[in-house]
């Protein structure tokens, strides 16, 4: 073999792919619905973009992106994130002198991170995400929320539950960001090599450490929900009752605060219950002042990401029957067995009548026997077998074989397409 696939990615095959269809469909459905609207930005980006947006002191540009010279001499970056490259969009394609807001939505969007791969989370992963324009209310992180949560309960997972936190705004942060650095300056030399770096470039970093030993000495840490200014403080009042409204069960959580520089107010997490204890499945929060950090206008905007490897990941760890993701089936609604090479021709030409009209159709393409093409067929799980020789086609017929039932029809060529979709129909009225 000449070379075998990267270590951190991962080939979709049948039938996986079309359990990722089957999801897409139902994200796109619940994007539409709430009135997003697609957009597709390139895998790669300026560095300076991600830089900027991200922060440099995070550990997504510091350790993990993909950054490398063009033959123009250009850093450019495969996109660790979409978040940056939507708003780059947002802004250089004017959108923002649209009717606000503006809601955009990407699908199975490759992103790109240089981290130790592990379940659900590649070096290329790809997400679904949703972007809130020019909405200042919390009514606006509360759907997107709720629109997160719809995806994660409609297609099956248990115990979907929400985090939820409040990290301030340029205004009220500065002054707590001072408080939290001289908690963890007292207690250094008992954090590790990561939190020290951080406790300088971005102390709120640390609260998000994963090493049992940080988070014993993060105990009694000063929180930011009693330092947010009174703006902030009522927008998380806010998002509170919408989500009390919505009947949706929430936890407040001080620990959270995303892994990206560029959050304000709100962040959140949601999880999912699983026989290897609780996973985050989605996270997101609203990002106020990106819009003008990058170039744009002083537009607000909320917005969240899901791991699609790591949603699939969830769901196939359910029971079969407690999934509720409903990939559409790929197996022929006829198969069309020819006796020979002399009606091949005429084997094809109804295979293409069968597929418009609007049936699933496959003829053998291997040079096999009749009893061969039936033994493939019944493997492909054809539900039909249209068998077509010489003795048929000097009749003008065709014979229509139930595979399951063993049951023949002859009918008219000319007739069959439409035949064979009553019957299928009447199949499916009766199922």
């Amino acid at each position: 073999m000449l070379t075998r696939i990267p270590k951190g990615t991962k080939d979709v095959l049948p039938p996986e792919s079309a359990r990722y269809q089957a999801l897409e469909e139902l994200m796109r459905k619940k994007a539409r619905l709430a009135g997003y609207q697609e957009i597709r930005t390139p895998v790669f980006e300026h560095t300076e973009l991600f830089v900027r947006s991200v922060g440099a002191s995070s550990d997504v540009v510091r350790k993990e992106m993909y950054t490398f010279k063009d033959k123009g001499d250009r850093s450019v970056t495969l996109k660790p994130e979409s978040t940056a490259g939507v708003v780059r969009a947002f802004i250089e394609s004017g959108l923002y002198a649209q009717a606000l807001p503006v809601k955009l939505y990407y699908l199975y969007s490759p992103h790109f991170r240089y981290e130790s791969p592990q379940a659900g989370r590649l070096r290329e992963h790809h997400q679904f995400g949703m972007e809130c324009f020019g909405a200042k209310e919390a009514s606006a992180d509360a759907e997107l929320i709720l629109l997160a949560m719809d995806v994660l309960t409609t297609i099956g997972l248990k115990g979907v539950a929400l985090r939820i936190n409040s990290i301030g705004c340029p205004n009220c942060r500065p002054a707590y960001q001072q408080q939290l650095r001289a908690y963890l300056q007292a207690r250094t030399d008992k954090l590790c090599k990561d939190c020290v770096e951080r406790m300088e470039t971005n102390p709120l970093r640390v609260l998000d450490c994963k090493n049992p030993a940080c988070q014993t000495e993060l105990t009694d840490a000063p929180r930011m929900l009693d330092s947010l200014c009174n703006e902030c403080k009522t927008h998380f009042e806010d998002l509170k009752r919408y989500l009390m409204v919505a009947d949706v069960p929430f936890m407040v959580d001080t620990g959270i605060v995303r892994g990206l520089d560029y959050y304000t107010k709100t962040v959140f997490e949601l999880t999912a219950e699983t026989p290897n204890g609780t996973l985050t499945a989605c996270g997101g929060g609203r990002y106020d002042k990106l819009v003008e950090e990058i170039g744009g206008p002083d537009i607000p905007a909320v917005g969240f990401g899901m791991g699609m490897e790591r949603v699939m990941m969830l769901l196939e760890q359910l029971p079969l029957q407690d999934r509720k993701l409903y990939p559409r089936s790929s197996t022929p609604d006829v198969f069309v067995a020819s006796l020979d090479r002399g009606t091949s021709v005429d084997a094809f030409e109804l295979v293409l009548a069968f597929r418009k009209a609007g049936m699933k159709a496959d003829m053998d393409h291997a040079g096999r026997s009749l009893k061969a093409q039936f033994k493939y067929a019944d493997k492909l799980g054809a539900a039909y077998v249209a068998v077509l020789g010489e003795d048929e086609l000097r009749q003008g017929t065709i014979t229509l074989r139930n595979m399951a039932t063993r049951e023949e029809t002859q009918v008219p060529i000319p007739a069959a397409p439409e035949t064979l979709k009553r019957m299928i129909d009447r199949e499916g009225e009766g199922a």
